[in-house]
């Protein structure tokens, strides 16, 4: 099987090429096309499928991640939508939660008030109204709903959002609104509450709805784009994108639903992450994934990946109550611009070059100091090696970009350069403490996996800060999210609300609720052509202590709802909570808002060939001996460093730092006093604490026998 992932991020969009019968891997990078992504998808494949001798009609799978849905949230740059809701229910997106960010000030300027997803002017009642327990009060005004339909196109609207009161429990009147817009105003981009987030709290639904409407047009534009334009390349597979809960879904359901897409592709890269983990004998992994324009943060134990509560999942200030992997975005990557600010505080980030100008060193126009120019300044990157020599840098225009800077706080280049580099670190272990330690979880019992292109060269000194014993460098780590993408399976996600309590059950309608869930899992997995013997269903509940206001996710058994059925969920679910809150309440009764079924589409697993052993260095391993500047004892030295080629190494080898070890798609830097190791796949171990890697050699010698 011929399998391709591509992965557009801010800078550069990364692609992956697997050959499973062959065992042929290519990769390709090349600047991401941020007026079009879709343009730098084509060509990446057009350019990646010739450099093997396929052609895109020969590709069984494609599959993609992107940042389009998430951009559109954070740049604000989305369609205008119009709400259909109850009458007297028209703020609700306006009052949310009454969250303070800052509790303790008098004036806040609110986000989610300030840039609404949907205008007041836009947002527009009908009389009706549902009980909570699904009976019809008040029936549907259809003339109201048409009456709003055409003002909406007469206002120039593009989406419409229609959300009404506990739709959930009986969505009758959410559908015969759906179809008179659908027949008043056809062109619309609809989004309907009862399909796309059937599940109780009206604020955090209304705000999952909106946003599915903001985004839809313009992301259900470049799915349907990106698709015709695969068709015209002769690519016989359908488009296969990474949703937020680590699954792909199909273009139609992305196109669909594309609120489902935010995260697309920070969560490939956790997915990617966990796979080179376990090849690595590592099951606890940290993944750092570090791009252009940002570094994302996800944590695995066990090789479990996190998913974030319900009522925490947001993009930017806006509420989005879809499953999705507890992953941690920051402003700081390559193209992060450092700067002094106005009180004489030196900076970096979260600005960003991006792809275009991109870092001073392009050569493109840009001018401001990056991180990628101060690593040029430092001597990491060098301008003949950068992407395997196919982009000659420019190191005259990276010192040149630092100038200002340096002196503004009367410091050399190279002191400028490194303290940029050192402030982007300390984001990244900042962030990567707040989702370990914060949450229970030590560092020193997970090794980080090093992704994206400035990933390898920060990792190390960032695992020395951080306690983690091991890094590990993936054979293609500018590429491992594209990777994750080949990596995981189709999955889609049913939900329906139920508000059960265990000592009172409804066992029959537990279940007959399990089947309405299951039955619309196995349709999608038909409609999207998968054979029905790598059909996986899973049932899943949100459960919690009567009187708590947070879920738990709870995976529940297949078949008969009885009492074997009861205890287990139970007991799952008081060790669930003493995981999370280190606390249980044996005595108290639990209660089941939501019930949910997970259709999985199992896809063929992806496997990396075994790399060629060898105790003895190859000659052609070694490029150059050149000066470089690390700091070390808490001074700034320039040592002499050598440089490795990455496709020379074998399994087997050791390397002392400090060493530089160059490949197409990233460079790895082994700081002095550290050393690595090349494991059987290929990966770079870079151990930072050495008893920890006698104990792993240890266990796995037991392992073996």
């Amino acid at each position: 099987m011929k399998r391709l992932g591509v992965d557009v991020g801010g800078t550069f969009t990364d692609l992956i090429y697997v050959d499973d019968e062959t065992g042929k891997i290519q990769i390709h990078k090349l600047p991401t096309t941020p007026e079009d992504p879709s343009r730098g998808t084509v060509e990446g494949i057009e350019e990646l499928t010739a450099s093997v001798g396929v052609g895109a009609a020969d590709l069984d799978q494609v599959f993609h991640g992107t940042t389009i849905a998430t951009n559109i949230v954070i740049e604000h740059d989305g369609a205008r939508v119009g709400m259909i809701t109850t009458e007297g229910y028209r703020d609700i997106l306006h009052i949310a939660r009454h969250k303070k960010p800052l509790n303790f000030s008098n004036y806040q300027d609110l986000p989610w008030q300030r840039y609404p997803l949907v205008r007041r002017r836009d947002r527009l009642t009908v009389p009706e109204r549902i009980t909570g327990d699904g009976e019809v009060l008040v029936p549907l005004d259809e003339d109201r709903v048409r009456q709003h339909a055409r003002r909406f196109k007469e206002a120039g609207v593009d989406a419409v959002a229609i959300c009404l009161l506990f739709s959930f429990m009986n969505p009758a009147h959410e559908r015969r609104a759906a179809e008179i817009v659908r027949e008043e105003f056809p062109e619309a981009f609809l989004s309907v509450s009862s399909e796309v987030l059937p599940q109780y709290r009206e604020y955090e639904r209304f705000s999952t709805v909106a946003l599915n409407a903001f985004i839809g047009p313009r992301v259900a534009g470049y799915v349907r784009r990106l698709e015709d334009e695969l068709h015209t390349l002769g690519v016989r597979t359908g488009l296969h994108l990474m949703s937020s809960a680590s699954g792909v879904v199909t273009a139609h359901g992305a196109t669909q639903r594309p609120v489902n897409l935010l995260m697309s592709g920070p969560v490939a890269g956790v997915v990617g992450g966990i796979w080179v983990g376990r090849q690595a004998g590592f099951d606890n992994v940290i993944t750092l994934d570090v791009g252009g324009t940002s570094a994302d943060i996800g944590l695995a134990q066990s090789g479990t990946l996190r998913m974030k509560h319900l009522l925490d999942t947001r993009v930017g200030p806006y509420q989005a109550m879809i499953p999705m992997v507890d992953v941690d975005t920051i402003g700081a990557g390559g193209g992060s611009i450092a700067y002094v600010d106005a009180g004489g505080v030196f900076r970096s980030g979260p600005r960003s070059a991006g792809a275009v100008p991109g870092p001073a060193a392009y050569g493109r126009g840009g001018t401001e100091p990056t991180s990628t120019d101060a690593m040029i300044n430092l001597g990491w990157l060098q301008p003949d090696a950068f992407l395997g020599g196919g982009m000659e840098l420019a190191p005259d225009l990276a010192r040149r970009s630092f100038e200002g800077v340096a002196g503004k706080l009367g410091m050399s280049i190279e002191q400028a350069s490194m303290g940029a580099i050192q402030i982007s670190s300390a984001l990244m272990v900042q962030a990567i403490e707040e989702n370990s330690v914060r949450k229970g979880y030590d560092p020193r019992d997970f090794a980080l996996v090093a992704e994206g292109g400035a990933g390898p060269t920060l990792a190390a000194s960032i695992a020395a800060e951080v306690g983690t014993p091991a890094v590990i460098v993936p054979p293609y780590p500018g590429v491992t999210a594209a990777m994750g993408l080949l990596a995981t399976d189709v999955v889609y996600e049913f939900v329906a609300t139920t508000y059960q309590r265990f000592s009172a059950l409804a066992a029959d309608e537990m279940r007959r609720r399990y089947e309405e869930l299951e039955e619309q899992a196995r349709a999608q997995l038909a409609a999207d052509g998968i054979p029905e013997d790598r059909w996986v269903i899973q049932r899943v509940a949100d459960c919690r202590y009567l009187g708590q206001g947070y879920e738990l996710r709870v995976d529940c058994p297949a078949g008969a709802i009885d009492q074997a059925w009861r205890e287990k969920v139970v007991a799952d679910f008081h060790d669930a909570h003493e995981r999370e809150y280190s606390r249980r309440f044996e005595g108290s009764d639990i209660e089941i808002p939501n019930i949910r079924v997970r259709g999985v589409g199992l896809m063929p697993p992806l496997e990396m060939p075994e790399v060629e052993r060898s105790e003895h260095l190859d000659p052609d391993a070694l490029r150059y001996e050149r000066p470089v500047w690390f700091r070390e004892e808490g001074e700034l030295r320039e040592l002499s460093t050598r440089f490795y080629v990455r496709d020379a190494l074998k399994a087997g080898n050791r390397i002392e730092g400090p060493a530089v070890i160059t490949q197409y798609d990233s460079t790895t830097v082994v700081p002095p006093g550290l050393f690595c190791e090349v494991d059987g796949f290929g990966n770079i171990v870079i151990w930072i604490d050495e008893s920890a890697r006698n104990q792993l050699l240890r266990a796995a010698e037991v392992a073996l026998g």
